[in-house]
């Protein structure tokens, strides 16, 4: 189960690399990535949709009918911001995944890289 942490306008739900890989192969999270493009565009967890930090609206998020909306960086840091400016835009159903790409890394779960010899696409399992 998520960690959670109270802000001053509600709670987060903070989840593992872990949780967040088990509630998206089950179909109950949509993964948000918070990074520039070119971060997104060097590296990215499969499935993760691409909502820049520095354009972040809150009101431009998928719907949560059905589907818990996760959002992650690269260290966790920009990820707890944008989820703070969920809560001040109404949102109830708040969450991040704490450590970001950093910490899916670390715990060898696989992502998608680009293959700087060809620039195409490739699977990477780190470790």
């Amino acid at each position: 189960m998520s960690a959670k942490e109270q802000t001053p306008h509600g709670e987060i739900d903070i989840f593992s690399p872990e949780e967040v890989k088990e509630e998206m192969d089950r179909g109950d999270a949509v993964l948000i990535d918070v990074r520039t493009p070119a971060e997104y565009a060097f590296e990215h967890i499969r499935g993760a949709l691409l909502a820049p930090l520095s354009d972040f609206d809150p009101a431009l998020l998928p719907s949560q009918e059905g589907k818990r909306i996760i959002l992650h960086c690269g260290s966790g840091v920009r990820s707890k911001m944008a989820a703070e400016r969920m809560l001040e835009a109404g949102h109830k159903q708040v969450a991040h995944m704490e450590g970001g790409i950093a910490a899916w890394k670390r715990g060898k779960l696989a992502f998608i890289a680009t293959d700087p010899i060809t620039g195409a696409p490739r699977n990477v399992v780190s470790g």
